[in-house]
């Protein structure tokens, strides 16, 4: 059973007890990313990440890494386009200690000149490293394609300029504007008694920050052609449609249909992409969900005499589908698959605080698994049928990198 807690400056604590394990996850999230950022400053929610693990005004960069590798535990943090987190997993009897550090990275970062400029050259190379991976970044350039100059668009990474601007002053004013009480939630899942919700209220639930509320402005979904010419061995080709917001009524009805679509080895793509036509390794698709919008991702590499004919694949798995939906089998098999995978997570107690934080944090509530599920099975086939009519149409946007930079014929 999940028990939820707000802090009087505004701190929400989500806290699920799981006696049968010998393991604690503690994440602290905070509902700020690439999303909130500006021209300016792009990448500076990523690189506040960054240096939270660089020293603090008791602990150095090695002790940090000390204090969970002494201990058998692991730390790590990561960030997304609406959201940061800082993350632990130790045993139970670990459990205050990690907080107790999380909380330090927290509240004292340092922010030092001399390991601020050590760790903008990490960030450079991570984005070089970012730049040699072009099955990667070309789902970047599709963002900007259907975003536009929406923040929505902009690289979670950022860009050497950008970087180059930051400073201990520019990170601490960012994080009193955005790490406010009212957009910071503690979640943490395992074997610990209820009262760890003192132990976390006694660090997290008195400190001040910025004005509280981040004002959102919706975006537009654009149908757009974006191309890179870089020297690759493949094509790397990447088609976005317009998808639904987190949290919306249809949002079960469309992970079925993205199953069915490009999710799983016996998706339509897969089988007709890569099993009957050979044309591609990796094929696949994906739904992104946001505050107030949502994308439909599909992705193949292929050699880049073979675009054309993987586009066209494409389409034609596309049209079959709008024309003659789905089968009863690929309905039932989906609804099995995401309860199967919905069950699995829930064996670790990382998976368990992530759903739980992400769930506060973006939605504000926590479903029981019975009423997953209950939606789950709830799915009909008319539902999905209707939403790939809906979704699947000639309005997308196109992002492509590929030696010659030419877009694929039949757009």
């Amino acid at each position: 059973m999940i028990k939820k807690y707000t802090c009087q400056n505004g701190v929400r604590i989500v806290l699920e007890q799981i006696p049968t394990v010998r393991s604690v996850a503690i994440g602290v999230w905070i509902g700020t990313g690439s999303r909130n950022e500006t021209p300016e400053n792009n990448g500076i929610s990523h690189f506040l990440e960054h240096m939270f693990f660089k020293g603090t005004k008791t602990r150095s960069a090695k002790e940090i890494a000390e204090s969970f590798d002494s201990i058998g535990g692991q730390v790590n943090a990561f960030t997304s386009k609406e959201y940061t987190c800082y993350y632990a997993k130790v045993l139970d009897n670990h459990s205050q200690f990690a907080l107790e550090v999380l909380a330090d990275m927290f509240f004292n970062s340092t922010f030092e000149t001399g390991e601020l400029n050590k760790e903008k050259n990490v960030v450079y190379e991570e984005i070089k490293m970012y730049e040699d991976t072009p099955d990667d970044i070309v789902h970047d350039l599709l963002s900007k394609a259907i975003y536009n100059d929406h923040s929505l668009g902009y690289p979670i990474l950022g860009t050497e300029e950008t970087l180059n601007t930051f400073t201990s002053d520019t990170l601490n004013e960012y994080m009193h504007n955005t790490y406010t009480p009212g957009n910071v939630v503690i979640s943490v899942a395992g074997n610990v008694p209820e009262a760890f919700i003192s132990n976390v209220e006694k660090l997290f639930g008195s400190y001040e920050a910025g004005e509280e509320g981040i004002e959102y402005q919706s975006p537009s979904f654009h149908a757009n052609q974006v191309s890179r010419k870089k020297e690759t061995e493949q094509a790397h080709l990447c088609i976005g449609f317009e998808g639904l917001k987190i949290g919306h009524e249809d949002i079960y009805s469309l992970i079925v249909l993205n199953n069915v679509l490009g999710g799983s080895m016996s998706s339509r793509l897969f089988q007709d992409v890569r099993e009957q036509r050979g044309l591609a390794y990796s094929v696949f698709s994906y739904h992104s969900a946001y505050k107030d919008s949502g994308v439909v991702t599909i992705y193949g590499g292929t050699g880049a005499k073979q675009l054309d004919v993987l586009f066209e694949t494409v389409q034609e798995t596309l049209a079959k589908l709008r024309q003659e939906g789905i089968t009863e089998k690929e309905l039932n098999n989906s609804k099995e698959q995401l309860k199967g995978s919905l069950m699995l997570s829930l064996e670790s107690t990382n998976s368990r605080m992530s759903r739980n934080g992400k769930n506060e944090l973006m939605l504000g509530r926590h479903r029981s698994l019975d009423e997953i599920v209950q939606q789950i099975d709830e799915v009909s086939k008319l539902s999905v049928d209707g939403l790939a009519n809906k979704i699947f149409t000639d309005r997308y946007s196109i992002a492509l990198i590929s030696p010659d930079g030419n877009l694929p014929k039949g757009i």
